[in-house]
């Protein structure tokens, strides 16, 4: 079989035999022929391995069995299935918040500034101008206060186990961030990724001056980075995985072999390869094929 419909919930026991068999009917009924369900993780995650049907037609079949209920898939071909690279955004995606709206909360201008964030994480708003003008409402805040926003920032669930099992079994975990390094930095070294590309805040005395240094990392510089790491490494794009959930993360989400929008925004949701709406990052595990036993926690 060369191509495998991945089916996941974000509550274990949800799946049944009854209920994968059906959409294994759906898919015979377009033509398809299909395998035996392959389970990752019993209730949880399944692979349905088919062949003579497109992998659009496969998952559209497939939702229609689930009809609106809390499932994630995707469909896919089975070859180079198992990534060798992963590109991650951080904010709202290996973290639950986004960092400078965090922060913005501390000089009270949460809602000022969380609005802004907004509109250019749906693509409303150039990024680069957004992320100025933020980070000029934050003139004069501390070191102290970033590391109080820190200390409280909170990771998606699977978020280290994602980087953590992909790096013992031997691909390249890269965090790219429109974020700050002061961030990355550090939620980098806590979750296990190999390198970290963010903006960085000029600081002076001790404190923001408002001031980014140049050039603003984007979804250029992301999509870049993608490019960078495949010829570094030797690999061919279908060997590549990148997720995020903004309109920033866009370009690299539709480069990568495996392109996901993590409860991304409209746009990027509508325009990604793959999707997760529901459950949490080790999600992108079981679309790769691992199953529960392999997770590194």
């Amino acid at each position: 079989m060369d191509r495998v419909l991945t089916i996941v919930t974000p509550k274990p026991g949800a799946l049944t035999d009854a209920i994968v068999a059906e959409a294994g009917v759906a898919l015979n009924g377009l033509g398809a022929k299909t395998a035996e369900p392959v389970w990752l993780s019993a209730g949880e995650a399944v692979d349905l391995p088919f062949t003579n049907l497109t992998n659009a037609l496969a998952e559209g079949a497939a939702r229609s069995v689930f009809d609106g209920r809390p499932v994630d898939m995707t469909s896919q071909t089975a070859e180079h299935r198992r990534k060798q690279l992963l590109l991650a955004d951080m904010d709202s995606t290996i973290v639950t918040s986004e960092s400078l709206d965090d922060l913005a909360d501390f000089a009270g201008l949460k809602d000022q500034i969380a609005a802004i964030t907004a509109r250019a994480m749906k693509g409303e708003l150039e990024f680069e101008s957004a992320v100025k003008e933020r980070v000029g409402m934050l003139t004069g805040m501390s070191e102290e206060t970033l590391a109080a926003a820190f200390a409280e920032l909170e990771y998606t669930a699977g978020a280290e186990t994602l980087v953590r099992t992909m790096t013992n079994n031997g691909a390249r975990c890269v965090l790219v961030s429109g974020g700050f390094k002061y961030f990355t930095s550090r939620v980098a070294a806590h979750c296990g990724f190999d390198e970290e590309h963010a903006n960085d805040f000029i600081i002076k005395d001790g404190k923001l001056t408002g001031g980014i240094v140049e050039p603003i990392q984007n979804k250029d510089s992301k999509l870049a980075m993608l490019h960078h790491q495949i010829a570094a490494l030797g690999l061919i794009p279908l060997e590549t995985l990148a997720v995020g959930d903004g309109a920033n993360d866009l370009p690299m989400i539709e480069a990568a072999g495996l392109g996901v929008a993590f409860h991304g925004k409209p746009v990027v949701s509508a325009a990604a390869p793959a999707r997760i709406d529901h459950s949490g990052l080790t999600t992108l595990l079981f679309y790769q094929g691992y199953n529960r036993a392999e997770f590194v926690d």
